[in-house]
């Protein structure tokens, strides 16, 4: 009998069945959606009252500690899901994660083949010869907040993954039975939540079209491996080169890059395919929406796919 790739997904979803009613979900996206943004509202008022950074620095990523709080406030998201998803359905963290060992050994699995095969893409010729157009930050300091950097990346990770990939993809699993389901609604949700109204139309819709193709890719790992472990650590990957590794000088999310570039458009490098955080050049509308950079960017997301299927053997 030929095994189907998403047999581990229908047992992931089991817990997620005996209350699935669409008009469920619908309501617990609602209520985790504005719990999350009351906590984002009630950020300037803590800062006020605890004065850690400036509400410009955290909202901006500019600053180690401005980039931490915005990266640690993610807490209040995965904080939002598991109470949403036992008052509404039942269920508790263990059900929306899957089998919690065997999620964190394909986390870990997936995590170090794709730091080692895109750290030595990104660290031989000839990418290596653009990080001379970077200014590199004082290395001691850099790798003295590493911990605490991957610690924020893998919440801020771990509760994308929870809603999007976790509590949405599942509940939708236990209705229906069509993969397209699954798989794309989940998808585009994640991303209309990645729109940038402030970024040109063409580099806001190919940001859109990245975040979507990336939750495809997410979603279909999740569905190969019946748990939410390959789809985070695909995730922290892809966020750490683009948060800790390359940065625009002064940019947003700059805050804990190692390598900054100048941010005249005429001289800076876009840093890495794909990362999640565009920002507007001069030349933008001369970009056609499907260009070979664009291109470029969306094959990175097939081979950070292909690395972690390879690494959960799936």
């Amino acid at each position: 009998m030929t095994r189907h790739p998403y047999d581990p997904h229908w047992r992931f979803v089991l817990p997620a069945r005996a209350r699935s009613e669409p008009k469920l979900l619908v309501i617990g996206i609602l209520m985790v959606e504005v719990m999350y943004l009351a906590s984002l509202y009630l950020m300037e008022p803590f800062l006020q009252l605890v004065p850690l950074a400036s509400p410009a620095e955290v909202a901006g990523g500019t600053s180690p500690r401005g980039l931490l709080i915005q990266l640690f406030s993610f807490v209040a998201l995965g904080l939002a899901v598991v109470l949403i998803s036992r008052r509404l359905h039942g269920r508790g963290l263990a059900s929306l994660i899957g089998q919690p060992g065997l999620a964190l050994q394909q986390m870990l699995q997936v995590t170090l083949l794709l730091s080692i095969a895109t750290l030595a893409i990104e660290f031989i010729p000839p990418d290596i010869e653009l990080l001379s157009l970077a200014q590199m930050r004082p290395l001691g300091p850099w790798l003295a907040l590493l911990p605490l950097a991957l610690a924020a990346l893998l919440i801020q990770t771990g509760a994308e993954e929870l809603f999007y990939r976790g509590y949405i993809q599942q509940q939708l699993a236990a209705r229906f039975d069509q993969p397209w389901v699954w798989l794309v609604l989940p998808s585009l949700l994640f991303a209309s939540a990645h729109y940038a109204p402030e970024l040109p139309p063409v580099q806001a819709a190919h940001y859109m079209i990245w975040a979507f193709v990336f939750g495809l890719a997410a979603a279909d790992l999740t569905a190969r491996s019946g748990t939410l472990g390959p789809a985070i650590g695909f995730h922290l990957v892809n966020n750490a080169l683009a948060f800790l590794l390359f940065g625009e000088a002064g940019g947003m999310d700059s805050g804990l890059a190692l390598f900054l570039f100048p941010s005249d458009p005429s001289q800076s490098l876009a840093p890495l395919p794909t990362m999640p955080h565009p920002l507007p050049s001069e030349d933008s509308d001369a970009i056609g929406l499907f260009d070979p950079g664009f291109l470029i960017e969306l094959l990175g997301i097939g081979m950070l796919w292909a690395g972690a299927r390879i690494a959960i053997r799936r």
